[in-house]
C-alpha cells in the first residue's frame, strides 16, 4: 500500500485518467497533485518558497502608507491599555464593508457602484470597503502602526481540508489570519470573517495547521482551540406553574463566542419578521413538548462584541401531568439537544465536534398558592473529565430553582471510546427526564 507521487507537468486536469491503467491492473495508491506552483519534490523548500512569496505581497499591501498611522490615532488613545487598544482596531476594522459577505456583481454592476481596486490597506480605508482577506491584513498593518508586533498567517480550514504539508499543495492554505502580541501573548484574530469576536477564530480555523509568515519562508503553527467557557448557550427562565398544569414566564437566550456567529451570518439580510420567526422556533425546539413563543426583544444582530441575547414570553400547556393526588414536572425543560444523542450502541466512525461548548440553564418556577414541593430528585454531578454535566434543585418559599450545566470540552473522539461517550450522554438522558412531584392544594389535602 505504498503512495506513489507522479508529477504530470504541463497536462490539464480533465486529462490524467488517460494515464492511468485499469483498476484491475492498480498495484498501487496513486495521488495526482495538478498544480500550477514550480514544480518541487521537497516539501520543506516548496513551503519556504510560498512562504517568502505569500509574506512578500503581505509586505507590499500593508507598506509603510501614513494612511494607516492617521486612522489608528482616531481609533485608539494613547493612554489605552494594550489590550483595548488592539480591541478597539479589531472592532473599527470589522465595520468595513465586507464584500465577502455581499452578493457577487458583474462588472457593470462593479461600475455602477463605483467600485475601486484594491491595491493596499490604505485603499480599503479611503474606498470603506474590502475583501474578507483584505480586511484581515489591514488589521494586522493598523496593529502594527499601533506598535503591536503583528504577523500574518495562512490555515488550512477543516471543514475543507485534513491539512498534509507532504502533499505540497498551497490551495490547502485557504484562509488568511492575524496573530499579534499582547502582553507577551499571541492573539488569533480573524476580522475578515464576519461576526466573530476578539481573539476566537471561527471553528473551522481553530485547532488546525498553518503558516505564520516572515521573511525567511514563515514557520509551522497550530491554531488553539477556544475553552468550552468561551462559547456557550444560556436559558435564563422565570416561570409560574398555573392550577391547570401549564408553564407561563418569560426566557432569556444568551449566546455567546462561536454560538453566536451562525445566526447573526445567515440573517444578516433578513428583515426583523423573519429573525423574529427564527429566533421563536429556535426556542420551541429547545423544549421537548408542544409550546408558545412571543419574542419580546430583538438581540444585537450586528456586533461580534455584544452578547447575542434575546428575550421571550412563554407557555408551556400541560408540562405539570397529574399522578393522582400528585403533580410530576420534568426537570428538563430545555433538554431536546440531548433527547436522542448517540441512540446507537455501535458506531463505526470517530465522533467529531466543530468546538468546545457550555449550556448553562438557570430556572425559577413559582408554584401555586397552597401547592408545594413534595419530592425533589436528587442532584447529578456527571464528572467525565472532557465533559461534565450537573444538575441541581433547590425549593423555597413555594418556588423551585433549578440549575443545569453541561460542558464539553471535546472535538474528536475515536469510535474506541464511543461507548464512554454515549454513557455520558444516557447519563443526562437520565438525569433531565426526573421528577419534580408537588402536591396540589397541599394545606386543603392536609385538613
Amino acid at each position: 500500500d505504498k503512495v506513489v507521487r507522479l508529477i504530470a507537468k504541463d497536462v490539464p486536469a480533465f486529462q490524467l485518467e488517460d494515464y492511468m491503467p485499469p483498476e484491475n491492473e492498480l498495484k498501487y495508491r496513486v495521488l495526482f497533485i495538478y498544480s500550477e506552483d514550480t514544480i518541487e519534490m521537497d516539501p520543506v523548500k516548496y513551503w519556504r518558497s510560498y512562504g517568502k512569496k505569500q509574506n512578500d505581497h503581505l509586505e507590499s499591501f500593508i507598506g509603510k502608507h501614513k494612511d494607516l498611522e492617521a486612522a489608528v490615532s482616531q481609533i485608539v488613545s494613547p493612554s489605552d491599555a494594550p489590550d483595548v487598544k488592539l480591541r478597539k482596531i479589531y472592532d473599527h476594522t470589522q465595520q468595513v464593508r465586507n464584500l465577502s459577505y455581499e452578493d457577487s456583481k458583474s462588472q457593470q454592476e462593479q461600475k455602477r457602484e463605483k467600485q475601486k481596486k484594491i491595491d493596499n490597506a490604505a485603499d480599503v480605508l479611503k474606498n470603506g470597503y474590502g475583501y474578507g482577506s483584505d480586511l484581515t491584513w489591514l488589521f494586522v498593518g493598523l496593529a502594527r502602526a499601533a506598535g503591536f508586533e503583528a504577523s500574518g498567517g495562512f490555515v488550512s480550514t477543516r471543514n475543507d481540508y485534513f491539512f498534509n504539508d507532504k502533499r505540497m499543495d498551497s490551495k490547502e492554505l485557504n484562509s488568511n489570519i492575524a496573530i499579534v502580541k499582547v502582553d507577551g501573548k499571541e492573539v488569533y484574530c480573524d476580522p475578515g470573517s464576519m461576526f466573530v469576536p476578539y481573539g476566537l477564530l471561527p471553528w473551522y480555523e481553530t485547532s488546525v495547521r498553518g503558516l505564520k509568515l516572515n521573511k525567511e519562508g514563515g514557520t509551522w503553527i497550530e491554531t488553539p482551540i477556544p475553552e468550552s467557557s468561551a462559547s456557550a448557550i444560556r436559558r435564563t427562565a422565570k416561570l409560574k406553574l398555573t392550577d391547570e398544569g401549564s408553564l407561563e414566564g418569560t426566557v432569556t437566550l444568551t449566546l455567546t463566542g462561536l454560538q453566536s456567529i451562525p445566526p447573526r451570518r445567515e440573517f444578516m439580510h433578513q428583515d426583523d419578521e423573519a429573525r423574529k420567526k427564527y429566533l421563536e422556533e429556535l426556542l420551541k425546539d429547545y423544549v421537548p413538548a408542544a409550546s408558545e413563543v412571543d419574542l419580546a426583544k430583538q438581540p444585537d444582530w450586528n456586533s461580534s462584541e455584544v452578547p447575542f441575547t434575546a428575550e421571550f414570553k412563554i407557555k408551556i400547556p400541560g408540562w405539570a401531568s397529574s399522578a393522582g393526588r400528585r403533580a410530576l414536572l420534568a426537570a428538563g425543560i430545555f433538554s431536546v439537544d440531548e433527547k436522542h444523542m448517540f441512540e446507537h450502541a455501535d458506531r463505526v466512525n470517530a465522533v467529531y465536534f466543530h468546538y468546545p461548548f457550555r449550556k448553562i440553564d438557570d430556572i425559577t418556577i413559582d408554584l401555586p398558592l397552597d401547592w408545594k414541593v413534595d419530592t425533589l430528585p436528587k442532584d447529578v454531578d456527571q464528572d467525565a473529565k472532557a465533559a461534565e454535566y450537573t444538575l441541581k434543585f433547590e425549593q423555597k418559599s413555594g418556588t423551585l430553582h433549578i440549575t443545569r450545566t453541561l460542558r464539553s470540552d471535546l472535538v474528536m473522539v475515536p469510535k474506541e471510546f464511543y461507548a464512554s461517550l454515549r454513557g455520558f450522554y444516557q447519563a443526562v438522558k437520565s438525569g433531565d427526564e426526573q421528577q419534580i412531584v408537588v402536591l396540589p392544594n397541599a394545606s386543603a389535602a392536609s385538613k
